[in-house]
């Protein structure tokens, strides 16, 4: 009996190497002929993908810019500074101006429009991030499994609630109730100081910037909540029982550990929130009070946003025969996403500036 590299004696034998070079060569020989074609539209599908919302993007800016450029070239940088929103003499004669056709007397500005939306996007991000935040923690770290799971499912059902629905709520509840109960004694007891006489004054029906504030607040929360709490359910055991062992309070474990080993996701999270917040359209259009041409004296007044603004004034801007007015929603529109772009560019270099500069588990001060 021959043996090939094998004890003498031995029953079996093992293949001669250069017939296992073969095989493996076939193999990846054929491996080779069945690969370039199906990596190579793999990749090309992941390139499109990639691409898409980018393109989808230019795509909405470009033809944005192109339906606001009669408004921008009559309005110019009144547009941004104004607070007049005139859509002129629609059923009357037509003037030209720098060479565009629009009504006599057809003049926009969206300052406060700019501003409601910012006041109101502030008001909801600063409640909401602290609240989402304490109800994700309590969700991972304080509850039983048999209440978290039903609350955590609570909170997703609240986020897919439409939004018309929150605003009706707001406009035929929430405002009324705050006006008559809340409202009244917030505005009595503030100390009449600089700082703080923007809570006082007339509190009004319950219409305008506070209540408009606390529904966004409540549109927020749950994508804010349910994003940091799958974000909190990541974060190792090892380290929060390590601050444990050191002497460290369920709070200081939290504070050290905890938020700052998921702090950029917490901040991507509340982009996403400022995003919705930013964009709210008919629930701030039923709350707010469909005030364009002033800014709420204090914050319980009416006022307005570029969104609501622009679904309220859609009907009435096709009456307008030379298309100026429809150009003007454009122009608006194109303000609010270079302000919801330029919010997510910002928070893009703050989380990329907080993951270079910060550890993992946070400073040690």
């Amino acid at each position: 009996m021959t043996v090939v590299g094998g004890d003498a004696g031995g029953l079996s034998a093992s293949p001669p190497p250069n017939s296992v070079s073969r095989l493996v060569g076939s193999g990846r020989a054929d491996d080779a002929s069945r690969s370039p074609g199906r990596s190579g539209l793999f990749r090309g599908a992941a390139r499109v993908a990639a691409t898409l919302p980018l393109l989808a993007l230019a795509g909405t800016i470009t033809i944005l810019t192109v339906k606001a450029l009669p408004s921008i070239r009559v309005n110019g940088l009144h547009f941004l500074t104004g607070s007049a929103w005139k859509p002129g003499s629609t059923y009357g004669a037509t003037v030209r101006t720098n060479g565009v056709e629009h009504p006599l007397g057809a003049s926009y500005g969206i300052w406060p429009l700019i501003v409601g939306t910012l006041q109101t996007s502030a008001i909801a991000v600063v409640l909401a991030v602290p609240i989402s935040i304490g109800a994700a923690f309590a969700l991972t770290e304080r509850m039983p499994t048999w209440l978290s799971r039903p609350l955590s499912l609570a909170v997703e059902i609240l986020a897919g609630i439409p939004s018309v629905i929150l605003g009706l709520w707001g406009v035929l509840t929430l405002g009324p109730f705050l006006a008559q109960h809340v409202y009244p004694l917030v505005a009595d007891h503030v100390p009449d100081v600089p700082v703080l006489r923007y809570f006082r004054g007339p509190t009004g029906h319950g219409e305008g910037l506070a209540t408009s504030g606390l529904v966004l607040t409540l549109m927020i929360v749950p994508i804010i909540t349910a994003t940091t709490r799958d974000l909190f359910r990541q974060v190792p055991t090892l380290p929060k029982e390590g601050a444990t062992a050191l002497g460290m309070t369920d709070a200081e474990t939290a504070r050290r550990v905890t938020v700052p080993w998921v702090r950029t996701g917490i901040v991507g999270a509340t982009v996403l929130g400022l995003g919705r917040a930013l964009g709210e359209t008919i629930a701030v259009a039923m709350i707010s009070g469909a005030a364009l041409n002033s800014v709420s004296a204090n914050i319980y007044g009416t006022m307005g946003t570029i969104a609501a603004a622009i679904v309220t004034q859609l009907d009435s801007a096709y009456t307008d025969g030379t298309g100026f007015a429809i150009s003007a929603l454009a122009e608006a529109a194109l303000v609010l996403a270079v302000i919801t772009v330029g919010v997510n560019l910002i928070a893009r270099l703050v989380i990329s500036r907080s993951g270079r500069l910060t550890a993992p588990v946070g400073r040690s001060g």
